[in-house]
């Protein structure tokens, strides 16, 4: 590994930043051999954890652009793991909602981003990345939108 100078080593924000590499890098190869993409999870993990959602309440949810859950929506859609149909609420909505391939689908990339966390954080105990997970949502809460 090359010198880095101090100036840049000594800042949390240079970490980070460096850090964020890697952890796309290992989430998105966990993601790709599962065949699905961030997107897909974002979208499986808040119909799981929230129920059926429109379009537009997954985009404000995974903070995603409309016109990325419209594709990564069509995606799920295809290999049958969320279903769209009109919201009979509201007839120009529709709903999307988890099937059960899609529940079974999410469960495998929980277990590769579990993986990936493992492997990015494996020079810390179990402690020691609680309290990380503490402390960078804690940062991350500050700059959140009111």
């Amino acid at each position: 590994m090359e010198e880095v100078p101090e100036r840049l080593a000594a800042k949390p924000s240079w970490l980070i930043t460096q850090l964020a590499v890697h952890a796309r890098r290992l989430v998105f190869d966990g993601f790709t051999a599962a065949g699905a993409r961030g997107y897909h999870y974002r979208i499986l993990a808040a119909l799981d954890e929230f129920g059926a959602a429109s379009q537009a309440e997954l985009g404000r949810r995974c903070r995603m652009d409309r016109s990325d859950v419209v594709a990564a929506v069509g995606g799920l859609v295809e290999q049958g793991f969320v279903d769209k149909a009109p919201d009979p609420d509201h007839g120009r909505r529709n709903k999307v909602t988890l099937t059960r391939a899609g529940a079974q689908q999410l469960q495998r990339l929980d277990r590769a981003l579990d993986r990936a966390q493992d492997d990015l954080l494996q020079p810390l105990s179990a402690e020691d990345r609680e309290v990380l997970t503490r402390l960078l949502t804690r940062v991350l809460a500050r700059h959140e939108p009111k």
